[in-house]
C-alpha cells in the first residue's frame, strides 16, 4: 500500500471548544490506485488529504505513506485544491517552472521538462500567456503541469474541477485519467459529484456526516480504459451511481448547509 490511515481521528481547537473532523478512519491506497472520496460537507475529506501531505498529523491513529508514518510536509505528493493558485505576474512558462526552481533543477533541463509538459496538456502556444490571458480551463491545465512538474509519485486532488462549467469539468476529467493512467500515478480525489467520483475512480470511499467515518468503500470495475464520452450510456456506471447515492443519502439530514 503506498498511502494507509489506520484507526485515524483528527480534533481541531476552535472558540467553541473541539471539533472532530474525522474518526476511526481505515483505509488502504494501493499503489497506482485512483481513490475518490465522497461524503457530505464538513466530514473530513480534505482532512485527510492534509494528513497525507503531511500538513498536520493525526489527533489519533497513524498515516503511513509508503510505509512510514508521514511526516510534516511529504514531498512525495503533490496537491491540487479547487484554486489554481497560479502567480498572476508569471506566464504559462514561468508558473510551471515554480517547484523545479524550489528543487534547484538547471534551468535548460526545468525548461525542457516544463515545454513538454506544456505540449502534453495542450497549452503549446500559449507558454507566454499569462494567467489573466488564459480560459478556465487552461488555468487548470497549467496547474495540473505545474503540480506534474516534479514528478510526485500521488496526486491528492481537492475538488481540482468543482468551479468549471460542464463541458470543461470533462475535458479536464479525460485529462487527469488519462495522465493518472498513462504516468502510473496514485491519485486520491475528493469531490461532492457521484458522477465523477465514479467515472474516475478505481474505488470509491463514502463517509459519513462529521465527524466522518467511511461507512463503504465501493469497487468501481469500469476498466482502464473507460471511455468518459460514453461512460452515461453503461448500465454499470448507472447502477454504481445509484449505489453511492444509496449508500450517501442516510447523511443527507446530517449534513451542514
Amino acid at each position: 500500500m503506498l498511502i494507509a490511515y489506520e484507526n485515524v481521528g483528527k480534533t481541531f481547537e476552535t472558540l467553541e471548544g473541539d471539533l472532530t473532523a474525522v474518526r476511526d478512519v481505515n483505509l488502504a491506497v494501493r499503489r497506482g490506485e485512483f481513490v475518490t472520496l465522497v461524503g457530505p460537507s464538513g466530514c473530513g475529506k480534505s482532512t485527510l488529504l492534509n494528513m497525507a501531505a503531511g500538513l498536520f498529523a493525526p489527533t489519533v491513529g497513524t498515516v503511513r505513506y509508503d510505509g512510514e508514518e508521514v511526516a510534516p510536509y511529504n514531498q512525495r505528493v503533490g496537491y491540487m485544491t479547487q484554486n489554481d493558485h497560479l502567480l498572476p505576474w508569471r506566464d504559462a512558462r514561468d508558473n510551471v517552472l515554480v517547484p523545479l526552481e524550489i528543487r534547484g533543477m538547471g534551468r535548460g533541463e526545468a525548461q525542457d521538462r516544463v515545454d513538454e509538459l506544456l505540449e502534453q496538456l495542450g497549452l503549446k502556444g500559449f507558454e507566454r500567456a499569462y494567467p489573466s490571458q488564459l480560459s478556465g480551463g487552461m488555468k487548470k491545465r497549467t496547474a495540473l503541469a505545474r503540480l506534474l512538474a516534479y514528478d510526485p509519485e500521488a496526486l491528492l486532488m481537492d475538488e481540482p474541477f468543482g468551479a468549471l462549467d460542464a463541458q470543461l469539468r470533462l475535458k479536464m476529467q479525460i485529462e487527469i485519467l488519462r495522465l493518472a493512467r498513462t504516468l502510473r500515478k496514485t491519485v486520491v480525489f475528493v469531490t461532492h459529484d457521484l458522477d465523477e467520483a465514479v467515472s474516475l475512480a478505481d474505488r470509491t470511499a463514502v463517509f459519513s456526516a462529521r465527524p466522518g467515518t467511511i461507512i463503504r468503500v465501493v469497487d468501481v470495475p469500469l476498466g482502464e480504459e473507460r471511455d468518459l464520452l460514453t461512460l452515461r450510456r453503461d448500465s454499470a456506471y448507472r447502477d454504481l451511481t445509484a449505489e453511492l447515492w444509496d449508500h450517501l443519502s442516510p447523511t443527507v439530514d446530517h449534513a451542514e448547509g
